[in-house]
């Protein structure tokens, strides 16, 4: 068994890190992301890193708030009419873009097209989509099949891929290329000359940007008011230069400090640890369902048998079992979950067991490329000793280990692995998205529709169906319970567990809010 101190190894050398640049303005802030931003483009992956980098160039019609209610935001409100079919969305007065052209209800025709041909949600609303047209500079218009009660929560949900809205000249673009260029109308403007991949991103205040004119800011809804006139996000995959630079006021926010290193961050009279998104996040296994070995769902199946999360969480989040959760299932913990199908993570673990399962399945020796990124703490944690696992029961594991800005390029590709494709990969997402099957992006068996890993599971599709049709909370649940059980036996991936992640930041950085990082009504004392 790997142990954690092999996986995250710490010495005091890395502490003395040498200084970094001088510090910027008081109305600056240095930032230090979770992994580096390789992807710009909101639309073209799911990146927790290009969410956060979105939701300071773009903006959004609708955001939820802290209570998990969604809110106008660019809309100044709408009106439903024809028993829910017709919805009429009108833009507030004054919205400009970061190049200074008025955002037009064409605009947001564009980009919701543009969104609704990636995003696994938006599936559902462009399947019911009669019409979607401007009906005038400010007004959109959406004609509907049948009834999408659930509309303003699509629109303003914090899950990616986020709904931004761009330029109708950037909308009209191919979703599966990646933009580059940056125009959003935002609360921060998006400096590209500024940016070097690999290194450093850089953002400054939008004079023109129009908070909403009332309201209480609560996570994405209200007035986003920014009181920082640059941040600048520097990428650093050395934990120990990302430390020493927080202790030194080089920088001013570490998004994702390791375990280990939160002793020497608490007792330093200038930083703070807390953690700001108290749901946590869900680590999990992703497979490739498109070649062998599995594309054979009773060789995914035979993963469980030796499956133990607790050995993972560990080397994720260390020994304090208040920072992490096992015997994590499909539906992650609240009023939708469910102990269908939980014995193949409850039941005794065996190594024997997992291997005969394998070899009854019918697996061949056939390659397995698991790919690993070593500049992202979490992720290649997980990923050290889940490929482990995976060498223990049998699998001829080839682990490559890569950057994660090279991994999240290549995970979209559907070559065979002796052609550049790949077979598994560890990654996670936020445990409130997972606790329904609605924006589960992971668990949609939709095939070549779907994410990376394109499971295809006429089961898993049915029961979600049935939880978005259900009408009251007993009838979601028994959806939700059945929707496990297919989950289990068709895998769309494995669950590893759920953990909390600290985030750690200067004193005088004020009012950073719940949830992931945003940067607007942040403010430096």
């Amino acid at each position: 068994m790997l142990k954690r101190r092999e996986l995250l190894p710490l010495s005091a050398a890395l502490l003395a890190a040498p200084r970094l640049a001088a510090a910027q303005g008081q109305r600056s802030l240095r930032f230090v992301p979770q992994a580096d931003l390789a992807i710009l483009d909101p639309i073209a992956t799911p990146a927790f890193v290009t969410r956060a980098h979105a939701l300071m160039v773009f903006d959004t019609l609708y955001g939820w708030d802290a209570d998990f209610v969604s809110r106008p935001q660019m809309a100044e409100g709408h009106v439903v009419e024809n028993d829910g079919k017709l919805w009429r969305i009108t833009l507030r007065e004054g919205l400009r873009f970061h190049d200074g052209e008025p955002v037009r209800a064409r605009d947001v025709v564009a980009s919701l097209d543009r969104w609704g041909k990636r995003d696994t949600y938006a599936y559902d609303l462009m399947d019911v989509v009669e019409e979607m047209r401007a009906e005038s500079d400010r007004v959109v218009t959406l004609r509907l099949r049948k009834p999408f009660p659930t509309l303003p929560d699509l629109l303003g949900k914090p899950g990616t891929n986020i709904p931004c809205i761009m330029p109708e000249r950037l909308a009209s673009t191919d979703p599966m290329r990646p933009l580059t260029e940056m125009v959003g109308s935002g609360p921060f403007r998006f400096v590209a000359d500024e940016r070097v991949p690999g290194a450093r991103n850089v953002y400054t205040r939008f004079e023109g940007y129009m908070p909403r004119p009332s309201g209480t800011p609560s996570f994405l809804a209200g007035p986003k008011v920014a009181h920082l006139d640059r941040v600048e996000w520097r990428t650093m995959p050395d934990a120990g230069t990302a430390a020493a630079a927080l202790q030194s006021g080089e920088v001013d926010w570490w998004e994702q400090p390791l375990p280990d290193l939160l002793p020497v961050l608490r007792r330093h009279r200038d930083v703070r640890v807390s953690i700001q998104d108290e749901t946590g996040f869900i680590a999990f296994l992703r497979l490739n369902h498109t070649q062998a070995p599995f594309n054979n769902p009773a060789i995914r199946r035979a993963i469980f048998a030796a499956l133990d999360q607790a050995e993972v969480m560990r080397a994720v989040a260390g020994e304090d079992r208040a920072m992490w959760r096992d015997n994590i299932g499909f539906i992650t913990p609240g009023p939708m979950a469910s102990s269908a199908g939980m014995q193949a993570l409850t039941s005794p673990r065996s190594i024997d067991e997992a291997k005969r399962q394998l070899q009854a399945a019918g697996y061949r020796g056939e390659r397995v490329v698991f790919m690993a990124p070593t500049d992202f703490a979490a992720i290649n944690a997980m990923s050290l000793v889940t490929g482990d696992l995976l060498r223990r029961i049998g699998f001829n594991v080839d682990y490559q280990a890569l950057d994660w800005g090279t991994l999240a390029q290549r995970w979209n590709s559907r070559q065979p692995v002796e052609q550049g494709g790949w077979s598994a990969f560890c990654t996670f997402t936020t445990a409130a998205a997972t606790a329904t099957p609605a924006d589960n992006k992971f668990i949609r068996g939709i095939g070549d529709r779907g994410l990376m890993g394109w499971p295809d599971s006429a089961d898993i599709e049915r029961h979600r169906t049935a939880f978005l049709d259900a009408t009251d909370p007993a009838a979601q649940r028994a959806a939700c319970a059945a929707l496990q059980e297919a989950a289990f036996r068709d895998v769309p991936y494995v669950p590893l567990g759920i953990f909390l992640q600290p985030t750690a930041y200067r004193r005088n950085v004020l009012d950073i809010p719940k949830g992931f990082p945003l940067f607007f009504n942040v403010r430096r004392g």
